[in-house]
């Protein structure tokens, strides 16, 4: 099995967008639309603000995830996601590791995510991670089937 690598990398880099359109074609096929309309720029995620991740195997990007600071103390996880391809090889969990670790490095105390419920797997890896349902919050906070999580890190 090969190695999974993580690199921070910029947000608008060409690889984390290109991992990032994928991502918002997955939400799109599930959810319709765009995928996703939560307003988001790419200088949210330079540290110490914010960072952008991305996994690669075998050198080639197949996953990523990101934070930005979410009032004081907290950060928002965003854009994660894995290439089907790469799905079912521990990647995600890779990811959603080393982005809380990027948070914690940088003064975070707590993570919160918005994410939905077309998306059981997410869900399942979330919550099996030891995020708990919080209140809804950000763009989506009042839309039929939102869920928000959270934990302390």
């Amino acid at each position: 099995m090969s190695e999974i690598e993580i690199r921070a990398r910029r947000f608008d880099a060409p690889e984390a967008q290109a991992l990032i359109q994928a991502a918002l074609a997955d939400l799109g096929a599930r959810y319709g639309g765009s995928g996703d309309d939560t307003p988001v720029d790419a200088s949210e995620f330079e540290p110490p603000a914010g960072a952008f991740l991305i996994a690669y195997l075998d050198g080639q990007p197949v996953g990523c995830g990101g934070w930005r600071s979410h009032g004081d103390g907290t950060a928002e996880l965003k854009r994660m996601y894995t290439a089907p391809a790469a799905r079912g090889r521990g990647v995600a969990r890779a990811v959603l590791a080393a982005v809380e670790r990027s948070a914690r490095d940088h003064g975070r105390k707590r993570i919160i995510l918005e994410c939905g419920d077309k998306q059981p797997e997410a869900i399942a890896m979330y919550t099996s991670a030891g995020y708990e349902r919080i209140p809804n919050f950000g763009f989506y906070q009042d839309a039929p089937g939102c869920l928000s999580y959270g934990r302390t890190l």
